[in-house]
Formats: C-alpha cells, sequence, structure tokens
C-alpha cells in the first residue's frame, strides 16, 4: 500500500507540475507585480485578494493593469514544418490610408494620423478592446473604446478622469501604441502583446509572454488585420 499510495501521489504531483496556473498577475504603474487569487473594483479603487493569503487596497491610479497568469504552453510542433504564407502590415501611417469603415472611424483616423499609426491598427485594437463602446468599464478597471487604466492614461498625460470622453481616450491609446511601436521597432506582435500585458512582461518573456490571455489576444487582432506571418515579415516604416 505504501508503494501504490507514493506511486499515485507521485502523479498527481507531476500533473499539478504540468497543469497551467488559472492565477492573475496584478501589475503596478512602478513595474513591480504581484500574483493575486482575484480582485473587487471598487470605484477608483481595487482591492486585491493575494494568491499568498491577505488582501491589499490600492488607488486604481496605481494599478497598471491585471492579467491572467494562465501559462500556455505550446504542443509539440512537427519537424520541417513548413512557414505559414508571409503577409506583411504597415504599422505606420501612409497617405493612402483610409477613415477604417467602423464606428468612429474619423476619431481612430484623425488620433492615428497625428501618431503616425495606420488607422486600421487603432480601429483594431478598438474592436478588441471593447467593441467599439466609448462606455465600457472593464471588471479589471479598465475604461472606454480603447480599454485603458488610469494609470496608463496618466503615463502618456491624459488625466484619468477624461477617459471617459471618446477622443481623450483615443488619443491616450494611441500615445500608448505609438510608445510600444517605437519601443519594439515596429514588431507588430510584441506591440500587441505589450498593450495587453504590459511592456515589462513582454521584456521578462523575451517576447510574446506565455499567457493564453495575451496570446489569444495578439493572434485574434492579427487575423482581423490578415496578418499570418513570423514577426520579421511585419514591418514598420523609419522615419516618422
Amino acid at each position: 500500500m505504501g508503494r501504490r499510495a507514493i506511486f499515485f501521489g507521485t502523479i498527481l504531483w507531476g500533473l499539478a507540475l504540468a497543469a497551467p496556473s488559472t492565477a492573475e498577475l496584478a501589475i503596478f504603474a512602478d513595474g513591480d507585480f504581484v500574483k493575486i487569487a482575484h480582485y473587487e473594483l471598487l470605484g477608483e479603487r481595487m482591492r486585491l485578494h493575494l494568491a499568498g493569503g491577505g488582501s491589499l487596497t490600492l488607488p486604481l491610479a496605481r494599478l497598471e493593469r491585471i492579467v491572467d497568469d494562465e501559462v500556455e504552453f505550446p504542443a509539440p510542433q512537427p519537424a520541417e514544418e513548413p512557414e505559414p504564407a508571409s503577409s506583411s502590415f504597415e504599422i505606420s501611417f501612409l497617405p493612402a490610408h483610409r477613415v477604417p469603415a467602423s464606428p468612429y472611424g474619423e476619431v481612430l483616423y484623425a488620433a492615428a494620423k497625428r501618431h503616425a499609426l495606420n488607422p486600421e491598427l487603432l480601429a483594431a485594437v478598438a474592436r478588441a478592446e471593447s467593441a467599439f463602446d466609448p462606455s465600457a468599464l472593464s471588471p479589471k478597471g479598465a475604461r472606454g473604446i480603447l480599454q485603458l487604466m488610469p494609470a496608463t492614461a496618466e503615463r502618456f498625460g491624459i488625466q484619468s478622469s477624461r477617459l471617459w470622453d471618446l477622443e481623450s481616450n483615443v488619443e491616450a491609446g494611441a500615445r500608448f501604441l505609438r510608445f510600444l511601436v517605437d519601443e519594439f521597432r515596429g514588431d507588430l506582435r510584441l506591440v500587441l502583446a505589450a498593450y495587453n500585458a504590459g511592456e515589462g512582461a513582454v521584456r521578462r518573456h523575451g517576447g510574446v509572454p506565455p499567457y493564453r490571455e495575451t496570446r489569444q489576444y495578439v493572434e485574434r487582432i492579427l487575423g482581423a488585420l490578415g496578418v499570418s506571418s513570423p514577426p520579421a515579415a511585419i514591418v514598420a516604416s523609419r522615419g516618422l
């Protein structure tokens, strides 16, 4: 019986190690982060229930974002798998770009032009983040059409109280995206991953973080933009 118990205990331990974490990460405005079990939005404050016990209540302005810490283990790939068909996407604004055929297309286009971004990128992020709802409020505290946290808006010069204003929200989101495009040298996958999980997470993992939420987010927007290429084929114009 003792050997059998040890045998099954070993199996259960192995399964526990292989199973993805279902906790979440609260990422603070200063770049630090903590693993949490769950959270409560309390107006302009957030109560974080820590994974190790206890809780922490802090102003939303100190919280950069909350992301699922559910690690996705990639499936083994067969040897010599052919590369997917390449399809490049121009991140930067070009004179040939038109107003997106989406709600608030004119507002998105104007902000994209100001910050040298492809308007379709801004529209795709708005679609993924809020389905173009300027009044959207997530349980994590993200607000407006581009679902910005107050701390993120403040980083880019937009007061958090203005996030319910459509044009201010789009302006803050465009500034953030422009920063990420410059930070990650036009690598669209990394830009989108950082918009979802924060640039700190992208740097820590040396690429798209292994969070299921973030990877699905990146692939969903790439699909909407018609991009199915490896990162090297996703380019941005220089000198803008």
